[in-house]
């Protein structure tokens, strides 16, 4: 199998005299792999189609600051999901995130530069790439080149260097001669044809990069597919990456003869876990440009898969064209995970971002398992949304589903016929008038029930409900424990709409290292003992001091019965 995980540790030995007087340890892993202009992409002589999501570098309420089990949390949820690799956007990652992806089995996109020479905001890394770039380009290939997670170098983000400007690429002397050192003719510099400048300088950047490490290919994430980018027209570039444009990608073998394909970025998907726009056929495309602000008064994105951004599309457009062109290599997804920040398409009160496949507290969205479905072997059956809504509403409901031929709705034990995806749609789903009771999905295979779902209508909120990742920590002072409130009613049924403020203490050698409920447009803080729910969930995070024994935590809220869990410090 081409996923089977084995490292092996390097001891590095410096002698003198016959005595070691310096040892240096690396863990390394052997693996092959090769990109092909027409088959898409192996690993260890296997196809294997690259199943990615990018992911920015904080951990929602813990911030920027690294922790280890928080980056492995983030890891497990997505290699649940069918996630095989990872683009670490757009930045150089944290060491953890790569010692975590060698030893869970991802392989990486490792990226350098969002900006180059010209500048996206006043004050970006443009201002010190003429003096830094060099130096940090040789520190981040150096540090990272031994892991073998690694597959690719990644060296722009949408640099703006992809289009020509005659007043933004003329080059100061210091700049000019950058490039002529690194063995490039004078007369090159003043060529708009072949090599411009900002070809050269893609050049430059690729050439160095293969300087020191020439096993591995070089692309660059693009949002111009046109031949005649700048990047393009260099001819440095291992692989094409292409940012979005999915129009544009079924002409990529005519316009890159013989060049190896890979969606560096994809879809922009918009959704907000728990809320539903309807109907669901109709599609929302927000904003209606990129440079234009935004409003809507719910500040909220549908969770339909019916809601993306004008340069991007849904993620089953883009599922559905991965299974049209074998040439595609994969694709990394806009994001893994929402990130403090960004919080396209709205402004103000929100202040994270909406694109996540999971929200901001690790709660998956309904997306989820529709990558489930399609890139894992475990069986799968999610209907949605919930069953709380007003009586003779319209509701739309869908289902994700996999190892079935077909799946069969039923509300309160009649049936509202039985449906099959296809080619062109991802799910099931069906259009009904909301009753109270329960709603239910049987799937079947060659006409046998082969599992079902079942969702009641809950409740008013009754109780509080944890559950904690992990009930044993280690005494060291850093571990964690993520703990799931949900808000639930007498029954035990999750209330989808329960956003009770709930209120957490602490009892032992811990702490609360932060709180948070995935909303976007939260203002609450993230450090500290209380967090409103949001469409019933939220999350409260449990830090060990350092010394071992038990820690008690309990949560409460105003008429709502408490709830405490037991976590072991050892």
């Amino acid at each position: 199998c081409c996923w089977t995980l084995h490292l092996y540790t390097l001891v590095s030995e410096i002698q003198k005299g016959g005595e070691c007087v310096d040892t240096y340890t690396t863990p390394v892993g052997i693996r092959t792999f090769q990109f092909d202009a027409r088959q898409g992409f192996s690993l260890n002589g296997e196809h294997l189609q690259i199943r990615g999501v990018c992911l920015h570098h904080d951990q929602g309420c813990l911030g920027a600051a690294i922790h280890t089990r928080a980056i492995e949390r983030q890891l497990e949820i997505l290699k649940e999901m069918g996630c095989n690799a990872i683009r670490c956007s757009h930045n150089p990652p944290s060491p953890e995130l790569l010692d975590l992806c060698d030893q869970m089995g991802f392989i990486v996109m490792d990226e350098a530069f969002d900006m180059w020479r010209k500048k996206k905001t006043a004050h970006d890394y443009a201002r010190y790439f003429p003096e830094w770039h060099e130096r940090d380009l040789h520190d981040f290939v150096l540090r990272d080149r031994n892991h073998p997670s690694i597959f690719m170098w990644n060296i722009g983000n949408e640099v703006l260097e992809q289009w020509g400007d005659a007043k933004a690429d003329t080059l100061s002397l210091e700049e000019a001669n950058l490039i002529l050192n690194f063995g490039h003719d004078a007369d090159q510099l003043s060529k708009e044809g072949e090599m411009s400048v900002n070809s050269l300088l893609t050049k430059k950047l690729a050439d160095f990069v293969r300087g020191l490490d020439p096993t591995r290919p070089i692309t660059a994430g693009c949002n111009e597919p046109n031949p005649a980018n700048h990047l393009f027209r260099s001819g440095a570039l291992d692989i094409i990456g292409y940012n979005y444009h999915n129009p544009d990608i079924p002409a990529v073998p005519n316009n890159f003869p013989g060049k190896p394909f890979i969606i560096t970025e994809s879809n922009s998907a918009l959704m907000t876990r728990g809320y539903y726009r309807m109907p669901s056929d109709h599609m929302f495309i927000w904003p209606d440009r990129w440079d234009k602000p935004f409003s809507d008064s719910t500040f909220s994105c549908s969770s339909y898969d019916n809601c993306h951004v004008p340069w991007g599309n849904t993620h089953e457009e883009t599922l559905k064209l991965m299974r049209k062109y074998p040439f595609i290599s994969g694709q990394f997804i806009w994001t893994g995970f929402d990130y403090i920040g960004e919080p396209t398409p709205f402004g103000w009160p929100a202040r994270s971002s909406y694109f996540g496949i999971v929200d901001l507290a690790g709660f998956p969205k309904d997306v989820y398992y529709l990558y489930q479905s399609e890139w894992t072997d475990q069986p799968v059956l999610h209907l949605f949304p919930h069953w709380n809504w007003t009586p003779g509403e319209t509701i739309d409901m869908w289902c994700y589903y996999n190892q079935a031929d077909e799946v069969e709705l039923f509300i309160n034990g009649k049936s509202q016929g039985a449906k099959r995806k296809d080619d062109e749609k991802l799910h099931a789903s069906w259009r009904v008038a909301f009753e109270s009771g329960t709603v239910k999905v049987i799937a079947r295979k060659d006409g046998k029930a082969v599992r079902e779902q079942e969702i009641r209508t809950a409740g008013e909120p009754a109780q509080i409900r944890l559950t904690a990742d992990r009930d044993t920590l280690e005494s060291d002072g850093k571990d964690i424990s993520f703990v799931t409130v949900e808000i639930v009613d007498k029954d035990g049924n999750l209330c989808p709409n329960a956003d009770n403020l709930v209120h957490f203490d602490v009892d032992g050698m811990a702490f609360i290292a932060g709180v948070d409920n995935g909303s976007p447009i939260s203002l609450e803080r993230f450090k500290d003992n209380k967090r409103k729910a949001f469409y019933g969930k939220c999350l409260v995070v449990v830090q060990n001091e350092g010394k071992p024994g038990t820690v008690k935590l309990r949560a409460t809220s105003a008429n709502l019965k408490d709830a405490e869990i037991n976590i072991a410090i050892k």
